[in-house]
């Protein structure tokens, strides 16, 4: 417990020096036991490719260093990259890009395994660039990962492993995002004292373990798409008036119910994803 808390107290000292960006969504873990547990939970062997998004000014580069056989760090702000440089590591390259223009397929050869403390404001457009829509059949940064570690807010995590049986707040689109094209597990929850500048949240350490194909089998992903967005699309109103209210003809979407066997009123965060793409077949299979 002493060596937890005088690396704590190293990375917080290393931290204040640096000044953060709050447009940047800067802040840096800075809890010695969390960076071993990421380490850990990543199951680095030498062998391994890593792509670390947000590096920061590289706490947890210069731990995933010492187990991959390469480190590949996306990082945005200079000033961070500066600090980066400072490991002098032969294995570390140090990319200056913006992670969501990225093509991972131009990174390197291998498959990789992503570890990634984001900022939290675009949490849902990095899965979907890492794993891509529901209807991106061949998506090439998908086809590079096999693993992603992901630091989230807690609120964020609970939504990405939800079902259909959990608080309605919690499962919707990022649920299905998420879990579409892998399987997603809450790993650890991180207090907010944890990082530097303190957020104003908790946090989440978060598993997503890339599928080669997608949790359904469809004959129209695009169609699967449109009906989940409809599905979601108002919470408060049932599963009826939301398709119709998104172009689905009345007379299909009472068909199509009936032939399920749902009640026209439920609503559309208590479908699984399972009855959502029979939802989304049977739709297709009749006439809008």
């Amino acid at each position: 417990m002493c060596g937890i808390i005088i690396g704590m107290m190293n990375y917080f000292e290393r931290a204040k020096y640096f000044r953060t960006k709050k447009r940047l969504g800067q802040n840096f873990l800075i809890n010695g036991e969390v960076i071993s547990a990421i380490i850990d939970f990543a199951d680095i062997s030498p062998e391994d490719t890593v792509l670390e998004i947000g590096p920061g000014v590289g706490f947890v580069t210069e731990q995933l260093v010492k187990h991959a056989k390469k480190v590949i760090a996306v990082e945005l702000d200079e000033e961070a990259i500066k600090e980066l440089e400072k490991l002098n590591a032969p294995n570390l390259t140090i990319i200056h890009r913006d992670i969501l223009k990225t093509d991972l397929s131009e990174l390197c050869d291998e498959n990789i395994k992503v570890v990634a403390n984001i900022p939290y404001y675009i949490t849902s457009p990095i899965i979907a660039h890492l794993l891509g829509e529901v209807d991106d059949l061949d998506n090439k940064n998908r086809n590079k990962i096999t693993d992603i570690i992901l630091m989230v807010q807690e609120e964020v995590a609970r939504r990405m492993v939800a079902d259909e049986n959990s608080p309605s707040k919690q499962y919707g689109l990022l649920t299905i995002l998420s879990q579409f094209w892998a399987d997603v597990k809450l790993l650890k929850l991180v207090g907010r004292k944890s990082f530097y500048p303190a957020p104003k949240v908790n946090s989440a350490l978060v598993r997503l373990q890339v599928r080669k194909n997608p949790i359904l089998t469809l004959s129209d992903y695009k169609h699967f798409k449109k009906t989940v967005k409809a599905a979601f699309s108002q919470r408060r109103k049932n599963i009826k008036n939301c398709l119709i209210n998104n172009g689905f003809s009345k007379e299909n979407v009472k068909n199509a119910l009936s032939t399920l066997g749902l009640d026209e009123n439920i609503r559309g965060e208590k479908l699984s994803i399972e009855m959502l793409g029979r939802l989304s077949e049977v739709l297709k299979n009749g006439t809008n």
